[in-house]
């Protein structure tokens, strides 16, 4: 949601939407926000209670305390296509409408295993994964000269795979991620 300032009731609405249309039951959600004046207010407050989202904030005077919401905003703000400046709301809406597609379900993410955030929440991760090691394992077959360090194994994924919402679950499946946490 791109809007020409932050509001109690367009965060309000874009929650109670998002909730509703990805389906998250009550108690499954935990929502990272900062402490700006919208994502602290009542309104705000109230809707989460009702939807049983448990709401954290990030520490006081600390800008980059949500390592994902900054990787995301880096993400956006160093590619080639991003403007100096935009002419805009509808061109910086225009922008997004192409930048979040792409950055959900194409951008490949080191810290997923270069898993996309889609495989992540739609619990295909487990099925990339295996076609990956899948590719592997016949290129090592065919080739085992260009392999010096033995069979190759695809990336691990790096961040806590529970931190990002599954519709597997939702649906009483188990961990889909296909990730391993590894320790920093």
């Amino acid at each position: 949601m791109v809007a020409h300032r932050e509001s109690a009731t367009l965060a309000e609405r874009f929650i109670h939407e998002t909730c509703g249309r990805q389906g998250i039951d009550r108690g499954k959600l935990t929502i990272h926000a900062d402490r700006g004046p919208a994502m602290t207010s009542k309104p705000v407050a109230l809707l989460l209670a009702d939807l049983g989202v448990t709401k954290t904030h990030s520490r006081p005077h600390v800008s980059n305390d949500n390592p994902f919401s900054e990787a995301q905003f880096k993400t956006l703000k160093y590619r080639p296509a991003f403007p100096t400046r935009f002419g805009s709301i509808q061109d910086a809406r225009a922008h997004c409408h192409v930048f979040f597609p792409w950055y959900n379900m194409e951008h490949r993410h080191r810290g997923l295993g270069l898993l996309t955030p889609h495989d992540m929440h739609y619990g295909l991760a487990q099925e990339r994964v295996a076609e990956r090691a899948t590719v592997l394992a016949a290129a090592y077959a065919a080739h085992p000269e260009r392999f010096p360090g033995g069979l190759p194994q695809p990336p691990a994924c790096v961040v806590d795979p529970g931190a990002v919402v599954r519709a597997s679950e939702k649906q009483g499946g188990s961990d889909a991620s296909g990730c391993k946490a590894q320790d920093a």
